[in-house]
C-alpha cells in the first residue's frame, strides 16, 4: 500500500468516478484503476460498487475512506508546511450545497472569496440537505451549505441566512382572487392539487413544519407530484399544473415578473436559518478557514 494508491482511492470516491478522479490527478484511466484493483488485492475486500452509471463506496469502502481521508488531508498540510510556496499557495476547498444556498447564495460568496484570495479553487457539488450533512459527517467534503440541521454530535452548524419559503401559485384571476379574499387563511390549498420537492429536501422538510403549525397536515394535501428541480416545479407551477411551497429567495424573479403569485404562511415570517456546516472532528483546513471566514463577512456575522 503507497500514498499514491490511498490518494486515487479517495478521488474516487469523493467523485463518483473513475475517469473524473485521473483527470483531478493528471493519470490515465487505466493507472487509476490499477491503483484501486492493488489496494484491493492487498486488503483483500471489495472497495466499490461500480454499475453503468456510477461508482460508489462499499461498506469496506466507507471504512477506509474514513482512514484514507485524514492522511491525505495531513499530506496536504505537509506540502503546504515545506513545499514550494508558489504551488502550496493553490488548493481546492470541496463544499457540499443544498438548491437555494448553491443557486442563490453561494454566487455572491464566491466572488469574494475569488477577490480575497484568488489563488485558492473551490469544487462545488449540488445535493439535497440531508446528503449534504451526511457528506460532512463522512469527511467527504470540507464544509456544507445546508437547509437542514440533522441532529448529529459531529457537525457545528452556523447559521448565516433566514430563508422564507412561501405557497406559489400561477398569477391567475382565481389565484388573484383568493389572495385578496384568503388573508392569513391557508386552508384552500386543501383543494388544490400540491406538487411538492423531493424527499430529503430542507425545503421539504420546513414547508410541512410551516404549513403545520399553521394548521394543515401535510398527510391531507392533494399531492400530485414529487419534484427534484425546483425549476421544474416553478415552471410546473406558471403552467398551471398545481401550487407549491418554494424559497422566497427562489421564485423572487418570477414573482416580480407577474408569472406567478407569493402567499406567506401564518407563523412562517421568522423562516429557516440555512446553515454553514463542518465536521468538528477533524482540523479544518487553511482553506476551509478562509471560506467560513468568507461567509461571516458576507453575511455580517459576529467572528
Amino acid at each position: 500500500m503507497n500514498l499514491k494508491q490511498l490518494e486515487a482511492f479517495v478521488q474516487v470516491a469523493e467523485g463518483g468516478s473513475f475517469s473524473k478522479a485521473a483527470k483531478e490527478l493528471f493519470l490515465t484511466q487505466p493507472t487509476i484503476s490499477a491503483h484501486i484493483a492493488s489496494l484491493e488485492k492487498e486488503l483483500n475486500v471489495r472497495l466499490f460498487i461500480r454499475n453503468t452509471k456510477e461508482v460508489s463506496l462499499s461498506d469496506d469502502g466507507r471504512e477506509l475512506y474514513k482512514y484514507a481521508k485524514p492522511m491525505m488531508d495531513l499530506e496536504k498540510k505537509i506540502e503546504e508546511k515545506f513545499g514550494n510556496q508558489e504551488e502550496s499557495g493553490r488548493h481546492c476547498i470541496t463544499i457540499a450545497a443544498s438548491t437555494v444556498p448553491a443557486q442563490y447564495l453561494l454566487p455572491q460568496i464566491l466572488k469574494k472569496f475569488n477577490e480575497k484570495y484568488p489563488e485558492e479553487q473551490l469544487k462545488i457539488l449540488e445535493m439535497d440537505s440531508a446528503k449534504v450533512v451526511l457528506r460532512v459527517i463522512d469527511h467527504m467534503v470540507d464544509v456544507g451549505l445546508t437547509g437542514t440541521a440533522l441532529e448529529k454530535k459531529h457537525c457545528k452548524y452556523i447559521p448565516f441566512y433566514k430563508d422564507q419559503l412561501a405557497i406559489i401559485a400561477p398569477n391567475t384571476e382565481k389565484y388573484r382572487k383568493i389572495q385578496e379574499t384568503c388573508r392569513g387563511d391557508i386552508s384552500w390549498i386543501l383543494k388544490e392539487s400540491f406538487i411538492m420537492r423531493e424527499e430529503g429536501s430542507g425545503t421539504r422538510k420546513e414547508a410541512e413544519k410551516q404549513i403545520g403549525h399553521a394548521g394543515i397536515s401535510a398527510d391531507r394535501l392533494e399531492v400530485i407530484a414529487s419534484i427534484e428541480n425546483q425549476e421544474t416545479i416553478k415552471k410546473s407551477v406558471i403552467q398551471g399544473l398545481g401550487i407549491s411551497v418554494l424559497s422566497r429567495l427562489a421564485a423572487e424573479d418570477e414573482i416580480q415578473e407577474g408569472h406567478m403569485l407569493a402567499f406567506p404562511i401564518p407563523g412562517g415570517d421568522k423562516g429557516r436559518n440555512i446553515n454553514l456546516v463542518y465536521n468538528k472532528n477533524y482540523q479544518l483546513s487553511r482553506s476551509a478557514e478562509r471560506f467560513i471566514k468568507v461567509v461571516k463577512e458576507v453575511y455580517r456575522l459576529e467572528k
